[in-house]
């Protein structure tokens, strides 16, 4: 089956063909101010030309159309004009036009659209002339009697086209077996991109749980450490409140260890004057010692409660402190391992980047040459426009089925660039996407390091100060936080 086509033809063209076919005698000047009775008086002729409309059909109409309209003498130039529009609407669906035909194109005509359509119509004209002149013999496609006048061609001139056009099928096969490694590697290239991506994908979800995983471990720690904190207040209240036992009431304690004191030191000698002191005192003196000496004994076990108190409170600081350390330790290690993962994850990608960007430059190189190779066929065509029967319809098809292999190549790496590009983006994701990644880590660690030196600072100023005003903390310990 024969293949056909619709190359748009120059206004130069049109008017030579419809010249030379004598179809109708037009000039550049009627396309430049195109009216509408000029386009429909041309369309007429055309399909008058293609058997499509007959001559003596023209301006009749059925009666019992006319019969349901009052006035049809006025209306006599719109039926013409809507009876051309059906037959131009039939022509152009059967002959698949691209572009849609409609009533503007007659009512007020564009020129780009009718030098369109008219391209349409005698594209059809010349693939029906050659048809015929191929199936007639020699000695009737020579008889004056043909309606087109196109001219006998010289079968030399023709031969020796022909020759051309076949060394340059050729070349264009040897270009494309050549550039035939090229996109094999591009698409090997890219297979391994594809791979890469996938790999990247696995290490972000791994990243992602390691990352859950640090969330669960830090709020685990903060509630370790929020308990550490009421243990410890609960120990500073306690032995606050010891204190304050001790210490309710100084001034009788001491008065009364005093007289015990003299009383003991001058019985011996003068217990008289003991005995009159203390009723001096109003105060039994077996009472009185009695009472001191419970005192004392009270006073000294409050003393050691609190001390033991004091001492196990500073064990558990000590046995937490601890605990912190080693945690933050070895939080601050995996912090430093995730840094060095993601610094060389971020090497590879810059490197994949790189990569990818020498597989564009390369597709750019092979676009480039596919232009040319583009260029050199519109040269091609426009040296076959002013010869359309110069060679048989065969090798048109011909021609027009390497072009298309080509145009069909040169999508493929129209794809494969796209591609690339989509790639690149997506490496450029990931690359951002880690570097995000790592800044939140950092930020995590450099918070941890803040609480943990605001809690030391919250924990310094809950300790008891002592006799002599210092806080009773290891000192090696406190430059440890």
């Amino acid at each position: 089956m024969s293949t056909f086509d619709y190359p748009v033809l120059s206004r130069a063209d049109i008017i030579s063909i419809l010249a030379e076919s004598q179809i109708a005698a037009v000039t550049d000047n009627d396309f430049k101010n195109i009216k509408p009775d000029f386009v429909s008086n041309l369309y007429t002729r055309l399909l008058i030309y293609l058997d499509a409309l007959n001559e003596e059909d023209q301006g009749q109409f059925e009666f019992s159309a006319l019969e349901q309209i009052e006035n049809p003498d006025l209306l006599i130039g719109s039926f013409q004009i809507m009876n051309l529009y059906g037959r131009l609407r039939e022509v152009m669906e059967s002959l698949k036009c691209p572009m849609l035909f409609n009533l503007r194109d007659l009512v007020k005509p564009d020129p780009r659209r009718t030098e369109h359509f008219l391209s349409a119509i005698l594209n059809f004209c010349l693939y029906k002339f050659i048809n015929k002149k191929l199936l007639h013999s020699p000695l009737q496609s020579g008889q004056s009697n043909c309606v087109i006048s196109f001219g006998v061609l010289k079968t030399a001139s023709s031969f020796v086209f022909l020759e051309k056009l076949n060394a340059e099928i050729a070349g264009y096969s040897e270009a494309r077996e050549r550039e035939l490694p090229l996109v094999q590697e591009v698409e090997s290239k890219v297979k391994e991109l594809h791979e890469m991506i996938c790999v990247f994908n696995s290490n972000q979800m791994s990243l992602r749980t390691s990352i859950r995983n640090l969330k669960e471990k830090n709020g685990q720690m903060d509630e370790k450490i929020s308990e550490a904190e009421f243990d410890l207040v609960q120990s500073v209240q306690e032995n606050a409140n010891l204190r304050s036992k001790i210490v309710q009431s100084p001034d009788k304690i001491q008065d009364s260890r005093k007289c015990l004191e003299v009383a003991i030191g001058s019985f011996g000698s003068s217990s008289g004057w003991v005995i009159s002191d203390l009723y001096y005192f109003s105060l039994d003196p077996v009472q009185v010692g009695s009472d001191l000496v419970q005192r004392a004994l009270e006073e000294k076990l409050a003393r050691d409660d609190a001390k033991s108190a004091e001492r196990s409170a500073m064990e558990s600081f000590q046995q937490k402190l601890l605990l912190l350390r080693s945690i933050a330790r070895m939080h601050h290690e995996k912090a430093l391992k995730k840094m060095s993962k993601h610094f060389a994850l971020m090497q590879a990608i810059q490197e994949q980047v790189n990569s990818a960007k020498s597989v564009e430059k390369e597709c750019k190189n092979m676009k480039a040459k596919l232009g040319d190779d583009a260029v050199l066929d519109k040269s091609l065509e426009a040296k076959l426009m002013p010869k359309p029967l110069a060679f048989s319809f065969t090798m048109k098809s011909e021609v027009l089925s390497k072009r298309l292999e080509l145009e069909a190549r040169q999508k493929k790496v129209e794809d494969v660039v796209t591609e690339v590009d989509s790639i690149t983006l997506k490496t450029g994701m990931v690359r951002e996407s880690g570097a995000a990644k790592v800044q939140q880590l950092i930020s995590k660690c450099e918070e941890l390091v803040k609480q943990f030196q605001e809690y030391s600072s919250s924990i310094g100023l809950l300790l008891p100060v002592d006799e002599c005003g210092t806080k009773q903390l290891d000192s090696i310990a406190i430059t440890s936080i």
